[in-house]
């Protein structure tokens, strides 16, 4: 069976910006750049903490894609202090429940990729994915299809999301 094409110009900067900079403008790495933002729906950041933030994730999987990572420009697990470790997987945790009663998902995946062998599109800044899932959201258009189809925009998301947020 041939791949289908489905355009997605949209998704040109994103491919661009990685593939030439890793993830960096001018020598600066976009997660940095929205590290001392302020939670706006106009930043995308939904939440900071003195070491953490959380932000919608600009290129989604799905709807309620949320991104949760620390400030300092750090590429390893292993190389956050104990307090930025913390900080991570207590917002985690608050990024995961405020996705739960903004959406009441069915599941949830919660996840790294650590490295660009892992996966990680931004390997230099690491990020923890938190995203809902639904019975049934694997369906024609990305089983047969190969096609996401996002039934929402990135405002309203972070609308739904801060409006949970405790």
């Amino acid at each position: 069976m041939p791949l289908e094409r489905l355009a997605a110009a949209w998704r040109e900067s994103y491919v661009t910006d990685v593939a030439h900079h890793g993830g960096a403008a001018n020598g600066v790495c976009v997660f940095c750049r929205l590290a001392d933002l302020e939670v706006s729906v106009e930043s995308g950041v939904i939440a900071r903490g003195d070491s953490c933030f959380v932000i919608l994730n600009a290129f989604p999987y799905g709807s309620g894609h949320l991104l949760v990572l620390p400030r300092r420009h750090e590429g390893e697990l292993s190389n956050l202090s104990e307090s930025e470790f913390g900080e991570l997987f207590v917002m985690i945790r608050r990024t995961t429940a405020a996705v739960e009663r903004a959406y009441g998902a069915d599941g949830m995946n919660i996840g790294f990729n650590l490295g660009s062998a892992a996966g990680a599109g931004i390997p230099q800044h690491l990020h923890a994915h938190v995203l809902p899932r639904w019975a049934g959201d694997t369906n024609f258009m990305s089983s047969i299809g190969e096609t996401r189809v996002l039934p929402e925009s990135l405002e309203r998301t972070w609308q739904k999301i801060r409006a949970a947020w405790l």
